[in-house]
């Protein structure tokens, strides 16, 4: 029981983290090398992204 909400919990940042990389500013490489990264390697990719992933792109209005 314990290992499937574990694995729930991967699966809902994954999707989080993936959705959160599409939507930014970033070029469609990146796009696809952060999103492929997720995939491939789920908690790993997750943690990797939350530090180092492309960021929103919000402008900042002086």
């Amino acid at each position: 029981m314990e290992y499937g909400i574990v694995g729930l919990v991967v699966v809902i940042l994954d999707v989080y983290a993936i959705y959160k990389t599409l939507t930014s500013g970033a070029d469609t490489t990146a796009k696809l090398l952060w999103t492929l990264g997720i995939l491939i390697f789920p908690v790993v990719g997750f943690i990797v992204w939350l530090v180092a992933g492309p960021k929103g792109g919000g402008e900042v209005v002086a």
